[in-house]
This record gives structure tokens, sequence and C-alpha cells, in this order.
């Protein structure tokens, strides 16, 4: 996997387009359906619950730099902690992308020894992989929570997304090997998860629990009795959901589902909003931040490249 790959160009503009329209679908989105409760559902976010939320969010973007630094070491590309991490933030810059391919752009930008296309590619095919496995886990309390429902819609709902999951991993792994030689970028994201799984199967899981505790402190806080697997499964459910319908970082289908949740749980529709308002600029736009930062320093210094 140490593979040298020529310098691919990074598709800038159209990133930050992307970026740019979805952000502003985002704000146009609130200011119509948030009606009064925006400055409060703001203001709770410099609550001590809102600053515990934020830095288990904080946690999540650190556990998932660690696994991204250590797949890059495996291409050849050992970068220092601080390096790797800083380097892994400016990649969010690009999350709110279709299907969050934009964070493929990571390797790319790299000004010393990028890696390749298909490099990058594979590295953010383990990514998503090994973040698909881990929100699928937390999605299993939502199951059983629609089982319990004991109605009919309930049932079809939790048999309907068991089959789907067993299907897709029965397709994948009946035609693992065919995928696997037509398609290099998976073949190479298939090694990376082959490199040291234990390690990034702890990293990823205990990051995404670390996000659904976020979500179940701010649903704690918004006066909503829930308990901690179910709010995690709701926002794993609401994740998924959102990346299915391939649109720039799940905006809009995240939100519904996870709304759509919370009403169904007993919240009434401002709390639900308010709580799906927070959730995301948690665990999304503060990223994007973030990452928008690390990347104007990181081009300051040279260690990222726009060619």
């Amino acid at each position: 996997m140490t593979q040298e790959a020529p310098p691919t160009r990074l598709p800038l503009k159209s990133l930050l387009l992307v970026l740019g329209l979805a952000a502003t679908a985002y704000a146009v989105a609130l200011a119509v359906f948030g009606e009064g409760h925006r400055l409060a559902t703001l203001q709770r976010l410099v609550s001590v619950v809102g600053l515990q939320a934020a830095a288990l969010c904080l946690l999540n973007y650190l556990l998932r730099g660690l696994r991204w630094r250590m797949w890059m070491a495996a291409y050849g590309r050992p970068l220092g902690l601080l390096e790797g991490l800083r380097l892994y933030l400016a990649g969010y810059t690009f999350t709110p992308t279709p299907g969050n391919i934009g964070e493929a752009a990571r390797g790319l930008m790299l000004a010393h020894r990028p890696l390749g296309a298909a490099q990058s590619l594979a590295i953010f095919g383990a990514e998503r992989l090994a973040d698909l496995l881990c929100l699928l886990l937390m999605c299993l309390p939502v199951a059983w929570w629609l089982v319990a429902l004991n109605e009919p819609l309930a049932w079809r709902l939790a048999v309907l997304g068991g089959l789907l999951v067993l299907g897709m991993g029965a397709l994948f792994w009946g035609f693992r090997r065919r995928l696997l030689v037509r398609l290099s970028w998976l073949r190479d994201a298939w090694h990376c998860l082959a490199t040291r799984p234990a390690v990034w199967l702890a990293l990823t899981g205990v990051a995404w629990a670390a996000q659904g505790l976020a979500v179940w402190l701010l649903c704690r806080d918004a006066g909503l009795s829930i308990g901690m697997l179910q709010a995690a499964g709701f926002y794993a459910v609401a994740m998924v959901g959102g990346a299915l319908s391939l649109l720039p970082a799940g905006l809009g289908g995240m939100e519904a589902v996870l709304t759509g949740l919370l009403v169904v749980h007993g919240a009434s529709a401002a709390q639900a909003l308010g709580i799906t308002v927070l959730v995301r600029l948690l665990t999304l736009w503060l990223a994007v931040a973030l990452g928008a930062l690390a990347l104007v320093y990181s081009a300051a210094i040279r260690d990222i490249s726009f060619r």
C-alpha cells in the first residue's frame, strides 16, 4: 500500500460552490422554519450542556482523525500528530457535498507527496464503511423501540430495515470478489480496513458513541425524557437516512428523519426542531467551520496545495 501515484488536480471551485449552496440552503431553511425559537435554541449552545456536547463532538473528530492518520501511514505518508489532525480537519471544509465525497480531497490536498485519486478515494471509502458499520450497530436500539411500539407500521419499518441491511450485506459478500477486482478504490479500501482492524474499530466505535452521547445531552437539556441508547440510535438512523439521500451532507434528509423520530417519541414539533438544529450545528457546521480555519492555516504554511 505504498505505491506512489501522480498528483491529481483538485476541483476546488466545484467543491466550494457546493459548500456555499449547501450552507445557504441550510440558513434559509432555518430562517423560514425556525420561527421564534431560533434565539433560544442558539443560546443553548453556550450553556454548560452545549459546551459538553461540543467537547464530545470534538472528541469524535479527534478519534476519526487518528484513524485517518493511521491509514495515511499505511500508504507511506506518516504525519505528525498535530499535523495529521490539522490536515484531517481541513477536509471537513468539503463535507457538505453529495455523499460527503468532498472529504476524499484530503489526500489530494497535501502539498508534499499527495495521494493519487484512487488512493485518496480508497481511504474515504474505508472511512465511510467503518462509519456505516458503527452507525448500523447504533441503530439496533431503534429497531427494538419500533418493535416495542407494537404497531403494524412500526413492525414493518423494523423488519424492512433489518432485511435491507441483511440484503445489502449478503449482496456485497456474495459479489465481493468481482467488486474488488472491478473497483480498484474499493479493493484499496478493503486493504485499509485490513490494517489494524481492532484499532480502527475501537476508534470509530468510541467516536460515534461520543457523538451519540452529545445528542442525548441535548435532548435532555431540551426537556425530552429519552434514554441514551435511544437518542444515539435516533441520530444514527438519521445519519444513515441522510447518507442514502446522497444530498450534500444529507442536508434535509437527516433533519427530517431526526425531527420525525423525536416527534414520534413524544417531543413537540418545536422541541424536536430545536434539538435537530443544535445537533446539526455541533455535529456538522462546527466541523465545517473548524475545517475552514484549518484549511486556511495549512494553505498559508504551504502544507496544502490547490493545484
